[in-house]
Order: C-alpha cells, then sequence, then structure tokens
C-alpha cells in the first residue's frame, strides 16, 4: 500500500515525521518528493536480490566508489528541499560518513531504484524521482523496471531533466555512461521481475 500526501509539506516537518515513523513503524519508508510526501513499502526479497546482483556487479568497477544498498537518505529536487531514499547509491565509500540520515547528493555518481510492486510506483520512480535526481544533478539515474521488464539508463542531467534516455529491454546488454563506464548483460534480471 502506498499513500501520498498532496499538500507541500516543509522539509523540516517532513524530517521530523520521518526520523518518528522510521523508528516506530515496521514495513515502510518515507520520502518529500517535490514537496509531495510519500510512503511506500519496504521492498519485496527479489527487489533486493537485484540490488546486490549490481552490488556484485559494480563492485569490481572501480575501488574508489561503493554502491551503497542500505537505505541511504539524499537531499535533491530543486533547492535540495526534497528527501528521497533511492535503493542504491554510487558513490564513494566514505561519502555520507557524518552526515546522518539525508546525505548531499554532490558526490553521487549515479542513484538506482527498483519498481516495487505498489500503486505508486510509475508516479514515483519514472516520473518524480528522474526530476527530482536530474534537478540535484546526479549524473546518472539507473531504473530496472520490474513492470515493463526493461532497465532505463537516464543521462546528461540539465538542472530540469534528463536530456539522454536510453531502455533496454531485460535479456539486452545495457551500456552505463562514461561517469560509470560499464556494460552487462541484463538477462539475470529476468528470473527476478515477479
Amino acid at each position: 500500500m502506498t499513500a501520498v500526501h498532496e499538500d507541500v509539506i516543509l522539509t523540516e516537518d517532513f524530517e521530523v515525521i520521518a526520523r518518528t515513523v522510521y523508528r516506530e513503524t515496521e514495513g515502510v519508508q518515507l520520502e518529500l518528493i517535490g514537496g509531495r510526501l510519500g510512503v511506500k513499502r519496504v521492498p519485496d526479497g527479489d527487489h533486493n536480490r537485484i540490488l546486490n546482483w549490481l552490488l556484485m556487479l559494480l563492485l569490481p568497477l572501480n575501488p574508489g566508489l561503493f554502491l551503497h544498498i542500505a537505505g541511504q537518505g539524499l537531499v535533491v529536487g530543486p533547492y535540495r528541499k526534497g528527501r528521497a531514499r533511492p535503493d542504491g547509491v554510487l558513490a564513494p565509500p566514505d561519502a555520507f560518513v557524518g552526515c546522518g540520515e539525508w546525505g548531499l547528493s554532490d558526490a553521487v555518481v549515479m542513484t538506482v531504484e527498483v519498481t516495487s510492486h505498489d500503486s505508486d510506483s510509475y508516479q514515483r520512480d519514472l516520473v518524480d524521482k528522474p526530476t527530482a535526481y536530474a534537478q540535484a544533478g546526479i549524473p546518472v539515474y539507473l531504473l530496472i523496471d520490474r513492470d515493463q521488464a526493461e532497465v532505463v539508463v537516464y543521462s546528461e542531467p540539465d538542472g530540469d531533466r534528463y536530456q539522454d534516455v536510453h531502455r533496454y529491454a531485460f535479456g539486452r546488454n545495457v551500456t552505463l555512461p562514461k561517469q560509470v563506464g560499464i556494460s552487462f548483460d541484463s538477462t539475470p534480471l529476468q528470473e527476478w521481475v515477479d
């Protein structure tokens, strides 16, 4: 079940609500994107398996980068008033040391999202987050869309949106932009779509 609060919420109010919900409620995560409060379920096993698979793919890439998959929150969006909790964040290993729950996106090379099986996944992962990540200047956004069985690679942010978007059906070879600099076979993703 996903709930979205339609009124604009102040960033400071959101952070108080998010801390309380995170401590007291199991099974949900909160985000604030474009002034809208979003509540999403904690990921399922296939979702987590995809993230672990990506971690293993990216680990040998560069010792200066690491795929953080433990729910690191990011400050994103216009004027950095948004708060997103990407499924994965490719950044230097120490990028978030000492930053608390919401780290700056300055050192982030790529964000990763894996669609969830909830009613707001399309809006959140294919509309709101690409906009917020582009506005934050994050070079690459990698979306694993389990509903459409495709990998979507967003790059070249111009401050408002990503100018370059490539879609790859599961089973095809995926090439990530030079900031990440890796190609991979997406065939294993076919096993984890349900």
